[in-house]
């Protein structure tokens, strides 16, 4: 399979659909072709189909999600865009690099780069939920992207790395061996870890969970070591019954 078509692009509640069209040609310029949207204000109409051009097909092939969570829940690493810096310090990655890291996990599983909405991006809630944060090195005085835009420079840094892998086979890493967790399990491990920590007392305010997610998000468990962790909790609660 394609590396590129692993990865998707998510919009987060467009308010255009002249938006979505011109951020579907974006992503076809670059190879990319799958489209997800979540709770687009106003739906396709025929004026995102004029801006995406040829890229109709995007647009065809399109999936509607009603939440965020559902939107990336079959991925294993999602990757969202943001300007704000100043609490993402640990997570930032440069668009280079996102570009790399991509294509290197798109050999495995599903991809999600995510874009937040025209006017305030993505909410905190949200980004917790990426693993990284993408932040393209704008000019400060004027750092303003349309969506588009946006959509158009993280393809293009993809594409630069997928086109890299073909000409250069050898720099492939070696990450075959690795499985991921979606983030649909991840949601199920975190939701269990509140639960259970919450009964013992440990987590008394939401300041603890935010800190535990932040704290496993960076670790990027692998498969087998959230299923040790998921059984560590379930050994603990039946201790916990026991008594």
């Amino acid at each position: 399979m394609n590396s590129l078509d692993q990865i998707q692009i998510i919009l987060i509640e467009t308010s255009l659909p002249a938006n979505i069209g011109s951020a579907a040609r974006a992503m076809k310029t670059m190879g990319l072709s799958n489209l997800r949207l979540v709770s687009p204000l106003n739906p396709i109409d025929e004026q995102a189909q004029a801006l995406a051009a040829g890229a109709k097909d995007v647009l065809d092939n399109a999936q509607i999600f009603d939440s965020f969570e559902q939107a990336i829940a079959d991925c294993q690493l999602v990757i969202g865009t943001s300007a704000r810096l100043r609490h993402l310090q640990n997570s930032l990655i440069e668009p280079r690099d996102c570009g790399k890291l991509a294509v290197e996990r798109a050999e495995q599983g599903k991809v999600a780069i995510v874009f937040g909405r025209e006017r305030v991006g993505l909410t905190n809630e949200e980004l917790l939920k990426c693993h990284y944060h993408l932040n393209f090195p704008t000019n400060p005085d004027y750092g303003s992207l349309n969506l588009a835009m946006a959509v158009q420079l993280a393809s293009y840094e993809v594409r630069m790395a997928w086109l890299e892998l073909q000409k250069n086979p050898q720099i492939r890493p070696l990450v075959e061996e690795k499985d991921y967790p979606n983030t649909e399990a991840l949601e199920h491990f975190f939701n269990h870890t509140e639960r259970l920590y919450k009964q013992l007392g440990f987590i008394r305010n939401d300041a603890v969970m935010l800190k535990l997610r932040r704290l496993y998000q960076r670790a990027e468990l692998e498969t087998n070591e959230l299923n040790l962790l998921r059984g560590m909790l379930t050994s603990v609660e039946k201790q916990i019954g026991n008594k």
